[in-house]
């Protein structure tokens, strides 16, 4: 597995069952290392810290493997790394043969494996449906959450090392 694109996110204002909220789904790619913390990515926005970042969820990886299979499906969208709010695309990630607890070096930093993602309404704001959040669900591509071992930069071409 290998890391194919940094991302981070400013802080962006979406409508939310009519309300204004802030989200840092919208990740752009980094042509640059990123720092991964305890709690959270350095410079990228966490805004709904009940969900997002801490420790258990510090840094989001998504498969670019599973971006043709969206693709497919959102064929009028702009895609780019990021799409899923993911900090790290990366490449030949299989959910599937991943176990919660398993640990990688990546770069400077030790990470660990702490969850899949459970899709919310902001996903459904990001892809303009939310039937998103059900496809999301249902399609067996979750990404994985992982806790921060050993806080450290990344950056694209650096491969998951399993300890």
């Amino acid at each position: 597995m290998k890391i194919i694109s940094t991302n981070i996110a400013a802080p962006v204002t979406v409508l939310k069952n009519g309300k204004e909220v802030q989200t840092g789904i919208y990740k752009k790619s980094v042509n640059r290392p990123i720092s991964l913390g305890f709690t959270d990515v350095v410079g990228d926005a966490v805004m709904d810290r009940k969900h997002h970042g801490g420790i258990d969820k510090a840094c989001y990886l998504y498969s670019a493997d599973h971006y043709p299979f969206w693709k497919e499906n959102f064929p009028d969208l702009a895609w780019e790394p990021g799409m899923f709010g993911e900090n790290l695309t990366i490449a030949g990630l299989d959910e599937s043969k991943i176990m919660i607890g398993d640990t990688f070096e990546v770069g400077t930093a030790l990470i660990q494996v702490s969850e899949p993602r459970r899709p919310c309404s902001i996903l459904g704001i990001r892809f303009g449906t939310q039937q998103m959040v059900k496809q999301f669900h249902n399609a067996d591509y979750p990404g994985i959450y992982v806790r921060v071992l050993k806080e450290g930069e990344v950056k694209s071409g650096d491969e998951l090392i399993l300890m």
